[in-house]
């Protein structure tokens, strides 16, 4: 230890090259008074020195790499060094600031950091910021940068991401112990968790944040002087706008973050109603209609059902609400533009104006009577049980206390029913997944479980709520999905045994449901359960017994690149049968084919084969009789098909006929190993869409319903992306079968040295056994 370097026993010192106080640390003044007496540099050399200077005191100086924007120009190499106006109005206003620095105090633990983020179109800039024990907004470090390269062509958005990103990278000692206040004027958060595929940089960005608790808070919502020091000294200029073609434009409003309240109360003689309709910035609607249990007036009524919604906003985590409302009197009186002169209703005011103050940005506005139809038609239903409505929704329907219980601050509502319409009968599940992630993407809101907060946080950034759907962000960009427990074992059903079913075991039946475009937590285990849960069926030898339109045969063509296969039942197998079906199946549907090859069997051999080869000038191979794996792709079809059908057929096995294109349907519609795709996929340059898809709409779906100009679109661009997804199944089945030849040729080695092991000691002797002429490729 050097005790030069010590002090102990004093209130202030210098340490490090700055100023220690107990009210927090300052710069040296001698490196100020170093600064400011510096000339303007004459050279690179100076210029560097001064940059050095300011390098090390960084943290106090706000957005220091903006204000040292001229001097970038003079660092570059083979630039001549030019001091102009621009460079000495910098310089000036580093000096200028130097005259009165800010003091940097240290975090307080358990409080909250606020962290201000701007950034412009060469730099980006950050305050990291906390309230003292006085209420007083003291900064804790400023951090600065210039952007670089590639950097200064991200959106406006995408540069206000990387300045959240490098504040918290710089700033993650402070910011893993503390819960954080994000406010600038866009919110990244909601930008990365509405990007429907994350890739590239969004995707690295929304990881390395998912670790963290922070929280957005519109920056028109704060008001004071760190904020406008902030501003000050990260001024945005006007040209700098959000192109138009950027989809999430919204999320440099905070109209979107806002939610509607429209509130009504009614009198009768027999009692009051409150009610009250909830519009969500998505344009989602949720009712309350409540039973007030004393006689009012009209006017306490009113008030009455805008403090029941101010207390279920504030419940809910609402930060910004605009309340509507049909009485004059009342949304005069809380805008100051009417007295409050009746002495029974100033608790009832007081009581409202308490709550508004706990918003960060509320409205209460005046509508006609005509605009507020729903919100009185609540205000009478505990009485009447009607709604005036075209559609059906769901309503809350409960009992409260006037003014006094709830100036106690009794915030439980007694007597709570709930009536539900014919779309509504069923109960939600409370232990449904979706939920929690549901509630934080779309109000921010988190279990009370530490535990459970940050799984939450993390697992929400590869999800996507869109149109009241929740998605799951797949890692190869398709939306999947998210199904309830009971959609879940809907989806089981159908895509193992349904229409489309093949009866696939677990492992591929999961796969085929992501393909499909579904998702929950537990489909892999749910389907290998499922599978193994299922019965099935042995037929021995011919298909016997027959069908009951006397079938006993299937003649089958498979496609060796796409393995697209095309079967049909048979009595019996004559030469006009194969060469209709390879005319009418094949030829009429899907063109000539340049080679067909077939088992060396007298049906195939005749007279019209031969002919019909002529005829449309294809070529015709037999597989050799020693050897019918010659001829592996049909071969593997008919084993894949026969245990298809297995499956399906009913108790007395005479319907497999009828089963055939179901089983024909479900082969071509599931993903084959060599090629990596569907056959469906593979001739059609999409995949088929199958009933689940219909009865539990996919993302796909949906849109192909709500857009069919942008199907369109979208079916012209896989036409055309065809090709590429073709030479690719192509490279896959290539690699496939040079693994499937050098397994073989292992066996084959194997197979021989133990022969040569066996022979005896004169026939051993004729040298080595040479397995290359038995081995495939």
């Amino acid at each position: 230890m050097n005790p030069l370097k010590c002090a102990f026993g004093v209130t202030s010192g210098k340490f490090l090259g700055f100023v220690v106080r107990h009210q927090g640390i300052e710069i040296d003044p001698s490196k100020i008074k170093a600064i400011r007496e510096m000339p303007p540099p004459k050279n690179l050399r100076e210029l560097r020195r001064l940059q050095g200077r300011l390098a090390y005191i960084r943290r106090f100086i706000s957005n220091l790499s903006g204000r040292c924007q001229p001097f970038s120009r003079l660092m570059r190499k083979d630039v001549p060094f030019v001091w102009d106006q621009a460079c000495q109005n910098a310089l000036e206003s580093i000096k200028q600031y130097l005259l009165n620095p800010p003091v940097l105090m240290a975090p307080i633990k358990g409080k909250p950091l606020i962290l201000y983020i701007a950034a412009l179109e060469r730099s980006l800039g950050a305050l990291l910021a906390q309230h003292n024990d006085d209420g007083k907004e003291n900064a804790l470090y400023y951090l600065s940068r210039t952007l670089v390269g590639a950097e200064q062509n991200y959106t406006p958005i995408e540069k206000v991401c990387l300045a959240l990103v490098f504040a918290v990278q710089k700033l993650r000692h402070y910011i893993l112990s503390h819960r954080v206040i994000l406010i600038s004027k866009a919110d990244p958060l909601r930008y990365l968790m509405s990007k429907p595929v994350l890739s590239g940089r969004i995707a690295k960005w929304s990881l390395l944040l998912s670790e963290f608790e922070i929280k957005f808070v519109p920056q028109k919502a704060i008001k004071g002087q760190t904020l406008a020091d902030f501003l000050a000294a990260h001024p945005t200029p006007d040209n700098m706008e959000l192109p138009a073609d950027l989809p999430d434009e919204e999320v440099f409003t905070t109209e979107t973050l806002t939610w509607q309240l429209y509130f009504d109360g009614a009198a009768r003689r027999n009692g009051a109603g409150a009610g009250l309709v909830f519009i969500t910035p998505s344009g989602g609607l949720i009712p309350y209609s409540f039973s007030l249990l004393t006689l009012c007036s009209n006017n306490v009524a009113e008030y009455e059902a805008l403090i029941i919604g101010l207390e279920i906003a504030l419940e809910m985590h609402i930060d910004c609400l605009q309340a509507y409302g049909d009485s004059q009197l009342v949304v005069r009186q809380l805008n100051g533009q009417y007295a409050v002169r009746n002495a029974t209703l100033i608790p009832y005011h007081e009581r409202a104006k308490y709550l508004m103050s706990q918003f960060q940005d509320i409205h209460v506005s005046h509508i006609p009577r005509s605009e507020n139809d729903k919100a009185d038609a609540l205000a009478n239903l505990a009485a009447s049980l009607t709604l005036p409505s075209e559609r059906d929704i769901q309503v809350t329907v409960g009992e409260r206390y006037l003014l006094s219980p709830a100036i106690e601050r009794i915030e439980e509502v007694v007597d709570s029913n709930v009536i539900m319409s014919s779309e509504c009968e069923e109960e939600l599940d409370d232990l449904d997944w979706r939920h929690p992630i549901i509630e934080y993407l779309l109000l921010g809101k988190l279990p009370n479980d530490s535990r459970k907060k940050a799984e939450v946080r993390r697992r929400a950034t590869r999800f996507l709520y869109l149109n009241d759907t929740l998605y799951k962000r797949s890692f190869d960009g398709m939306l999947l999905r998210c199904l309830s427990k009971q959609d879940a074992t809907k989806a089981l059903h159908d895509t193992h045994a349904g229409t489309c079913g093949a009866h696939q075991a677990g492992p591929k039946l999961s796969n085929q449901l992501k393909r499909l475009g579904y998702y929950w937590p537990t489909m892999v285990r749910d389907s290998i359960k499922f599978a193994t849960t299922s019965w099935g069926l042995d037929v021995i030898g011919m298909i016997k017994p027959k069908s009951s339109r006397q079938h006993q045969y299937i003649l089958a063509a498979t496609d060796y690149f796409s393995k697209w296969a095309e079967a049909i039942p048979l009595n019996e197998v004559r030469a006009d049968d194969v060469t209709n079906f390879i005319r009418n199946h094949i030829i009429y549907r899907y063109g000539v084919p340049s080679k067909i090859i077939s088992e060396n069997a007298l049906y195939f051999k005749c007279k019209s084969m031969t002919k019909l080869c002529e005829k449309y000038k294809f070529q015709h191979s037999f597989s050799a009789s020693y050897n019918p794996s010659s001829n592996g792709q049909a071969e593997a079809f008919n084993k894949v098909l026969c245990n298809i059908l297995k499956k399906m057929v009913s108790g007395n096995k005479r319907d497999w006929h009828e089963r055939l294109p179901e089983a024909l349907w479900a082969y071509r519609t599931t993903i084959r190993n060599s090629t990596g795709c569907t056959p469906y996929n593979l001739v059609f340059g999409s995949e088929a869409v199958l009933p689940l898809e219909v009865q539990l709409p996919s993302l796909r779906v949906a849109l192909q319903l709500t857009n069919p100009d942008e199907n369109a679109n979208v079916r012209l661009a896989e036409l055309e992306a065809l090709d590429e997804k073709r030479l690719a199944a192509q490279q896959r089945l290539e690699i496939y079968q040079a693994q499937m030849a050098g397994a073989f040729n292992r066996k084959i080695t194997i197979f021989l040295q133990q022969c040569h092991r066996d022979l005896p000691a004169d026939q051993a002797d004729c040298g080595p056994l040479n397995p290359a002429s038995l081995r495939l490729g």
